[in-house]
Order: structure tokens, then C-alpha cells, then sequence
């Protein structure tokens, strides 16, 4: 398995308080291991898997991306509250 990772999504976890960064790690390691855990977005999306979790009691979406050829290639795109998640990444093209 290759893991990669957006500028958008560094950016994002670069903001993270030590507090906050347990919990996305756990998150991630979820994906990792089941990269089927998130839901498949539909539409201009649909590229796109988001796995949802809390972090400090706030609903926070995991987007990132699977391909299947000879190896799977798990590529984070972004990582935030809901607000304005999908409107933001709808002005990204895929990875």
C-alpha cells in the first residue's frame, strides 16, 4: 500500500492542537486498515470517500481517495469540520 497526501490535507493537519492530533491519528490508522470505512461520495465527487469521526465532540470528515491497480494507493486529500468541506473540494480536481 502507497500513502499520499495533498498540500491541502498537510496544511490542515499542520493546524492541529496535540490534542486534537490522538484522535485523527486513530482516524487515520482506521482508513489505513479499511480503506472501504467511508462512505463514497456521489456526483462530481465520487472520486472522493469521507470517513467521518468526533474529535473533542466536534464532527470532523476525513476525504481522501483510493485507486486499485497492482497496489493500492491511499491518497488523504483534506481533513476538517463540515462546513464548507465539500464546496472547497468541489473546486478540486482530482488526485
Amino acid at each position: 500500500m502507497t500513502l499520499n497526501q495533498t498540500n491541502r490535507f498537510r496544511k490542515a493537519y499542520k493546524k492541529l492542537h496535540s490534542n486534537q492530533l490522538a484522535e485523527v491519528n486513530k482516524a487515520i490508522k482506521k482508513v489505513i486498515k479499511n480503506p472501504e470505512i467511508g462512505e463514497q461520495k456521489k456526483g462530481s465527487l465520487s472520486w472522493l470517500r469521507v470517513y467521518k469521526f468526533n474529535v473533542l465532540g466536534q464532527l470532523t470528515l476525513l476525504g481522501y481517495s483510493v485507486e486499485k491497480n497492482n497496489e493500492i494507493i491511499l491518497t488523504f486529500v483534506d481533513l476538517g469540520s463540515h462546513e464548507n468541506f465539500y464546496r472547497d473540494l468541489k473546486t478540486t480536481t482530482q488526485p
